[in-house]
Order: structure tokens, then sequence, then C-alpha cells
């Protein structure tokens, strides 16, 4: 039996096949869950493509996080294809590239609103929205890089990362007393669809594998998302509002 037999897991963000979240969706079937997906507009086409190619075809609900009506209807999207969540996975984040790239102190409000409630308010909405769902023990996973420093060129999206941070210790503090749990892992740079679109990327990933005690590939999403698969688990039953590194050592190093 796999350490997710017959659980329900709901994940966000399945775009590509070189994805985190992808390789989490993966995962969770490969040990044993039943995954549903969710899309959005015009890259709603894409994720059931991408549903396909996972080892059992995943469902696909349409969900956009800034939308009200999307999160109302949520749970009874979800209802059509399992009965309950057991976990749901935030896999979500954008900010203009008008407020990155170098550009912090040019960052005009409504640029850094869109980032801000794309990248760290969704995880609340999406923890409310799935929450009629979820049974005791089940468990909500963010992903992150890590926000307690100023990254080159991360600018704006590190600060809603910071905010993505501290949502999740607030989620886990008022959804805890229901048996839920919330934890955000924080990955080291990958070649993600979503990082090539960082302007000036390589100056963050640069030297990465130098300054990791274990080393680092770049290429490879799978150690971020099998960590992801395991908090997702009952192997991590008091574990919450915690954020658990995944970047070769690179946070506990000095310069």
């Amino acid at each position: 039996m796999g350490m997710l037999e017959g659980k329900n897991i709901l994940v966000t963000g399945v775009l590509t096949e070189g994805s985190i979240a992808f390789h989490v969706a993966r995962l969770c079937q490969e040990q044993g869950a039943t995954v549903v997906l969710t899309g959005v507009g015009r890259s709603l086409k894409i994720t059931q493509a991408m549903g396909r190619r996972l080892p059992v075809q995943a469902a696909v609900v349409e969900l956009d996080v800034t939308d009200p009506d999307h999160l109302a209807a949520l749970a009874d999207r979800v209802k059509e294809h399992v009965p309950h969540l057991d976990g749901v996975v935030h896999s979500i984040g954008f900010a203009p590239q008008s407020v990155m790239g170098g550009n912090f102190l040019a960052g005009e409000w409504d640029d850094v609103a869109t980032a801000m409630h794309i990248s760290a308010y969704s995880l609340k909405a999406l923890a409310v929205a799935a929450e009629p769902l979820m049974v005791e023990g089940s468990a909500i996973v963010g992903l992150t890089f890590d926000g307690r420093f100023a990254w080159p060129v991360y600018d704006w999206m590190g600060v809603a990362k910071a905010a993505l941070e501290a949502t999740s210790r607030y989620v886990a503090r008022d959804l805890g007393p229901q048996g839920i749990r919330c934890n955000i892992v924080s990955a080291g740079p990958i070649k993600t669809t979503a990082a090539r679109h960082i302007p000036g990327f390589e100056q963050m990933e640069g030297h990465w594998s130098e300054r990791a005690p274990l080393g680092w590939n770049s290429d490879d999403p799978e150690p971020t998302a099998r960590t992801v698969t395991a908090l997702l688990s009952d192997w991590f039953p008091a574990t919450t509002g915690e954020m658990i590194h995944v970047d070769g050592g690179v946070h506990a190093m000095g310069q």
C-alpha cells in the first residue's frame, strides 16, 4: 500500500510535465491517491491534456482563485468526482514582469496587488473554499521560494512569497482545531515554465549547486514533489505552520 492509499488530493497549477505540481500529482497517484486537478481560463485545456498524461487520467475542475463565484462553487465541482478531500496542493503564483527583474522600486500598486492576490491571498481563499470537503487529518501544502531574503530579480514576487508563508501560518492556526494541517515547501530554483518567465532567473539559479552541501539539480522537480507528497500523508500528523526546505541545504549556509 502507498502512503496515500484511499486519499483524495486536489492539485492546482498543473500546466506542464516539467512543473512541480505535475510531479506531485503523479507521485500522489503512485502512492494510491485519487487526484483531481484545477485549471483556469485558456489554460484549462492544457491542464486537461496534462491530466491525461498522468498514470491515471485525472479529472479537472475549473478554478480561478481570484473569482469569488469559482471559489464558492469549488466544493460542489470537486464532489462530482470525489466525496471528500484529504489534501490540497497550492501551486499558484503570478506577478507581472513589471514588478520583477530589478523593478522593485518602480513597482506600481495595481501590479503589486495582482501578485499578492494570486500568489498569497489565494492560499487563504483556496483553504476556505476546500475546507467543507476536508476531513480530520487532512493537509494543505503550498510552494514557495524562501521569502526571508531579498533575492536578485525576484522583487515583488519575493514579497508575495513572504506573505504566502505568513498566510500559511495563520491558516494552520485557524484550521488546526479541525484537524487540518497547513505547511509550505521552500524549493531551490527549478527550471519550470514559471521560473523561465522571471526576468534574470539565471541570477537566482547561478552557483546554487556549488553552495548546496547536497548539490542541486535545477532540472529535477522530483525531490520537491516527494516532500510535498510526504506532507500530504499521515506521516506528519503533528506538523503544521512549518516551512520545509528542499534546496540542497543552501538555506543553512552562510556566504
